[in-house]
């Protein structure tokens, strides 16, 4: 063996054990020989193979020695954390599908080769309903850059035509907070400059960002913030991202109904049971989105409080109805 392939032979080995094994699919000596030649060229004596792979366990690589072989135990992920980050990718809908394949592929590849041939997710990512924004990532790193400098914005929004593409709806200057992830979808926060209030934005519809020179409003200048941000609340009372104040919302359905409730809201909320298995639940969210929230579910809850709520619900309910007359 040469005095390269002596350098290398470790890091060699480690890689083909961390291709190749796992506890089903040990490797031989005669097959660890093989797989180092036809893939890097090294050629490798029994000894040697030996020597190697109990220096790697004496640096605390986890190998297992059986009388099939020996394999590598120990891997960032389990094959199960691997296929729920894959799903996760997969159903996506703000990372575009070339993205989603090239992320897939990454994480297959932390798997090993016998983990690759059980999974076929990256093969259907263009049957899933995508982003066309090939910048997403692009967005992420700039705004991200932005935040921890304490510096402003500006970008396109975009808006989806009849021609199922993106097309610039309006430009603007903002103050960035954060990227929350919801619905699926992840939006920023800001504050936008020229109407003096905070707005939430889809992160998949921006683009041409840019940093700019000037600092951000501080979020303790901004109403309604002065304490910073109630993450919390942010995650249970905006069921559509809304940037409106939080109200106290009385609402009446039916008991089996509270399950789905807490999926929306979680468990801090108000319930007190009527009759008929009819329950009332109080809880704090936004008047705007829980406008949308409460169409969505008339069938089975009905908004009770505060008025002016119920009153805007009627009458959307109203116009609705008048188009299917």
């Amino acid at each position: 063996m040469s005095s390269e392939a002596k350098k290398t032979l470790i890091v060699r080995l480690y890689q083909v054990l961390n291709e190749y094994s796992d506890a089903e699919h040990p490797l031989t000596q005669s097959e660890i020989i093989d797989l180092l030649d036809k893939n890097y060229g090294v050629e490798a004596e029994r000894k040697a193979i030996g020597r190697n792979v109990s220096c790697l366990m004496e640096m605390g690589v986890d190998i297992v020695n059986t009388r099939k072989g020996c394999y590598l135990a120990e891997r960032p992920f389990e094959n199960s954390e691997l296929r729920i980050l894959i799903d996760s990718v997969l159903c996506s809908r703000h990372i575009n599908a070339a993205h989603s394949k090239e992320l897939i592929e990454k994480l297959i590849k932390l798997g090993g080769r016998n983990f690759k041939a059980h999974v076929k997710h990256v093969f259907s990512v263009g049957d899933w309903s995508k982003s066309q924004n090939t910048a997403f990532f692009y967005n992420v790193d700039l705004i991200d850059e932005a935040i921890e400098n304490d510096r402003q914005i500006t970008f396109d929004y975009n808006k989806y035509g009849i021609d199922k593409k993106l097309h610039k709806s309006k430009s603007h200057k903002v103050s960035p907070y954060q990227m929350i992830l919801r619905n699926q979808h992840y939006f920023l926060m800001a504050y936008e400059e020229y109407w003096g209030n905070v707005t939430f934005y889809r992160v998949d519809k921006i683009s041409n960002i840019h940093i700019q020179e000037s600092s951000r409003t501080p979020l303790r200048e901004v109403k309604g913030y002065e304490h910073g941000i109630n993450y919390k609340e942010l995650a249970l009372s905006r069921p559509y991202m809304y940037a409106d104040k939080p109200e106290t919302i009385s609402l009446t359905c039916p008991e089996w109904f509270f399950d789905e409730i807490v999926d929306w809201f979680g468990t801090d909320v108000g319930v007190k049971a009527t009759d008929d298995k009819t329950i009332q639940v109080t809880l704090t969210a936004s008047p705007r989105a829980m406008e949308y929230w409460a169409m969505q579910y008339c069938n089975y809850a009905e908004i009770m409080s505060p008025q002016h709520l119920r009153d805007s619900i009627r009458e959307k309910l109203a116009s609705a109805a008048e188009k299917y007359m």
